[in-house]
């Protein structure tokens, strides 16, 4: 039996479409309760009367894991686009009130994740109606998302060459080479980049920003980079430093408290520090969304407050 449009919109409402795309999403009725704060009961309830109006299952479970039946695929393709829709529409109303509205979806690598609150901060005081939200991501993946247009922007400090990308530069990135506070090349008068290199250096992965601004260094100096071990985090780096295991380069603002308290220390080297730019990357001819423009307006037009306030952070740690 068909269902008229109008029988339908009756017996379905938003709420629990709403229940239903969480549910799909997260694949779990609990987990979905969770989010949305109601219990398992209340969604599966909710699914049900689903069910009901549309005369067809949306779930099935299979042994103890729940997958989604072909109209349940369907829905929530149209879901999707009905709150796709209205966040549209919300966002086109509260411009025409003169205010900025919606999500704003960001990737940042992980080694921007000490610059990115700064930023966020003054901009979310101007657009308190913003809603953002940060993905955490390596360099590789961060590359990946903007190949596939995941996000509205991606922070990163090397911008890969010859792909349709655009950037704005916005804060210099400096590279430091740390070692620990009671290496004995910090009692040398000078020391060479080869003897730093030999001194145990520990690298961030393949396809790092950092790793990838020190290999092109050591390309143009003419200088062989021989990893002792390679760690996948700036944390983890700084830690094994600090251990006594080598030598590594980070970012300043990676290793501020550290440098502070005397655990790291910056070894004086020819060359250093590397200066690279922290910037926000989009796919060219991507056309923004009003919560979008708002960003990469802001951090334009604050390009010189911005580093203001990085030299002042930089400044209270008694390091620059």
């Amino acid at each position: 039996m068909t269902i008229s449009v109008q029988k339908l919109a009756n017996r379905l409402s938003f709420r629990q479409l709403q229940v239903f795309k969480a549910v799909y999403s997260l694949k779990s009725y609990s987990q979905a309760g969770f989010e949305l704060g109601l219990t398992q009961p209340a969604v599966s309830s909710q699914i049900r009367q689903i069910e009901q109006a549309l005369a067809q299952p949306l779930f099935e479970y299979i042994g103890r894991k729940l997958y989604t039946t072909a109209a349940g695929d369907r829905l929530f393709k149209t879901t999707d686009v009905i709150f796709n829709q209205l966040q549209s529409l919300q966002a086109d109303i509260c411009e025409m009130k003169g205010q900025v509205s919606g999500e704003l979806n960001i990737a940042a690598v992980n080694t921007a994740q000490c610059v990115l609150p700064y930023l966020l901060k003054g901009f979310m005081e101007q657009h308190p109606k913003v809603i953002v939200n940060v993905k955490s991501v390596d360099r590789t993946k961060g590359i990946q998302r903007l190949t596939d247009n995941v996000d509205h922007l991606v922070i990163m400090g090397m911008v890969p060459k010859g792909k349709p990308f655009a950037a704005l530069p916005f804060l210099d990135n400096e590279l430091l080479p740390l070692v620990p506070p009671d290496h004995p090349l910090l009692q040398q008068e000078q020391v060479t980049v080869t003897e730093f290199l030999s001194s145990r250096l520990m690298l961030r992965e393949t396809g790092s920003g950092n790793r990838l601004a020190l290999e092109q260094h050591c390309q143009q100096i003419r200088e062989k980079l021989d990893p002792y071990f390679e760690i996948d985090s700036n944390e983890g780096l700084k830690h094994a430093v600090m251990a006594g295991l080598g030598v590594c380069v980070l970012p300043r603002l990676s290793v501020l408290a550290e440098l502070q308290n005397g655990s790291l220390k910056i070894l004086p080297l020819p060359g250093f520090p590397l200066r690279r730019s922290w910037s926000l990357v989009y796919p060219q001819g991507k056309h923004p969304i009003p919560a979008m423009r708002a960003f990469i307006d802001y951090v334009q037009n604050n390009i010189i407050n911005i580093e203001t306030l990085f030299k002042e952070v930089m400044g209270k740690e008694n390091i620059l």
